[in-house]
């Protein structure tokens, strides 16, 4: 029987063939198709969403906090956020870690937005001028802001009385009023703020332009900002943040560690601490700890005076104090020095950082009294406990045999041989030579050698000697 020609059936098999490659580029083109869509849901996704960083300042401005909200600014224009949302809650500050702050916004590539809140906080001080300076300005209903007059230690006010008082407060006018130039705010009210230390609440801030809106919560004024176009360097930027998802940027550690001790409180009772502990270790040398704990204290708590507007005058009585405690521990002045080191402390406390807003880098006065109190006592008794034990005779160590008896085992001319608490050792004598068998008494040790001199006629044996037989 013949074979089929070659190629027989091949219509039919190039019909299979073209049926399944249709098929397989039509689920191709579909796959490729839904990529395609998904990918471009995901940027318009993204496009929909806008991330905004958040920094949360809650407390007194300090440099510590003035590093923070840098971080967190550049942090967030980094990652190609839209904007950067400063919660802010403080009383004011220091006027150097302002002007950092200040700055820094200037400075951002993206908006900022300052939004002071929750409800009670209020941005006070160094806070209006943070505010000012802000691209958009919000604040929570139950908030306030004001009384930014530049603030002098010594617990007195800038009235404008002297030319240094009107040199500071101009100076603070100038800045207020060129920032709310810059952002189209109320420069009037800004200047009432310093000169009068005016303080509003949230609805007539918004009410006379201070600030650009109320809004009741982070969402609210994400929401509220926007579609404002702004200046950031000189260009004008529409804010993209309704929506927005918020990446919280937070004070690291050493930061929070930092930014406590900062408070003049922290670092006033770390220093009286540290005094304390120093003072122990000098009238009990060897103690090792005391002292090793006091300097890290002492010097922790000078680190964050020096961060402070520190008034010097009050920190040299404090040294002043510390030096008459010390000397008071090594001489006998009947307890004048320990008073006179008591009255510069506590002036000195007083004097160190007073300032007439008690909420911004004042000591508290119970703090002061009560760590003057704690060093009275200290010194009254403590320290008078330690300085009567040193005058105590030696009970243990080498130095306990001075004062017993013992037995001379042979002359000594000056040198020669003692028994004393059951142990032979080299001995010279003190005073005239020393035949075997005699009493002796121990009046010095010099590593393994004793001083000796005979002992007294009628003396007796001491307390706890130990004298054995001559033989």
């Amino acid at each position: 029987m013949a074979s089929p020609p070659v190629g027989s059936g091949g219509p039919h098999i190039t019909s299979r063939m073209a049926s399944a490659l249709h098929w397989r580029t039509l689920f191709i083109a579909v796959v490729l198709l839904g990529a395609t869509t998904g990918v471009v849901g995901v940027d318009a996704a993204d496009e929909a969403t806008p991330n905004v960083g958040l920094v949360r300042a809650d407390g007194i401005i300090t440099p510590v906090m003035a590093t923070y909200i840098g971080r967190g600014i550049d942090r967030s224009a980094s990652r190609g956020h839209a904007a950067v949302l400063i919660e802010l809650d403080t009383p004011g500050g220091l006027s150097s870690a302002m002007d950092d702050i200040v700055a820094d916004i200037l400075a951002s590539p993206i908006p900022v937005i300052v939004y002071v809140a929750p409800d009670g906080a209020r941005a006070g001080s160094a806070g209006v001028y943070i505010t000012y300076a802000a691209h958009v300005a919000a604040m929570a209903p139950a908030t306030n802001i004001g009384s930014a007059t530049p603030v002098q230690l010594g617990g007195e006010e800038s009235e404008g009385d002297t030319a240094m008082d009107r040199k500071v407060v101009n100076d603070a006018v100038a800045k207020i009023r060129a920032l709310a130039e810059l952002r189209g705010r109320n420069a009037d009210w800004g200047e009432r703020a310093v000169r009068d230390a005016e303080n509003i609440v949230a609805s007539e801030a918004a009410r006379i332009g201070v600030v650009d809106f109320v809004a009741s919560s982070r969402e609210d004024a994400l929401r509220q900002a926007d579609g404002r176009e702004v200046v950031v360097r000189g260009q004008v930027v529409e804010v993209r943040s309704a929506g927005a998802t918020l990446h919280a940027h937070d004070m690291r550690f050493f930061e929070k560690l930092l930014q406590i001790i900062t408070d003049p409180n922290i670092a006033f009772v770390l220093i009286s601490l540290g005094t304390l502990a120093l003072i122990f270790e000098l009238a009990n040398p060897g103690s090792i700890g005391p002292g090793a704990a006091g300097v890290v204290m002492m010097v922790t708590g000078f680190y964050a005076l020096g961060t402070l507007d520190t008034n010097w005058a009050g920190l040299i009585l404090i040294g002043l104090a510390f030096i008459l405690f010390a000397i008071d521990v090594f001489v006998a002045s009947g307890g004048i020095l320990t008073i006179a080191g008591i009255a510069a402390f506590l002036i000195g406390a007083l004097l160190l950082s007073n300032t007439r807003n008690d909420d911004v880098l004042q000591i508290s006065r119970v703090v002061v009294f009560t760590m003057t109190a704690m060093m009275g006592l200290f010194f009254f008794f403590i320290a008078g406990s330690v300085w009567k034990g040193r005058n105590r005779p030696v009970v243990t160590g080498d130095n306990a045999i001075i004062g017993h008896v013992g037995v001379a085992r042979t002359a000594l001319n000056p040198s020669g041989m003692v028994y004393v608490q059951g142990e032979l050792w080299q001995a010279t004598s003190q005073g005239p030579p020393i035949e075997a068998g005699e009493r002796v008494v121990v009046t010095a040790i010099d590593g393994i050698r004793l001083t000796v001199r005979p002992e007294p006629a009628g003396a007796g044996l001491t307390p706890g000697a130990g004298v054995a037989s001559a033989r």
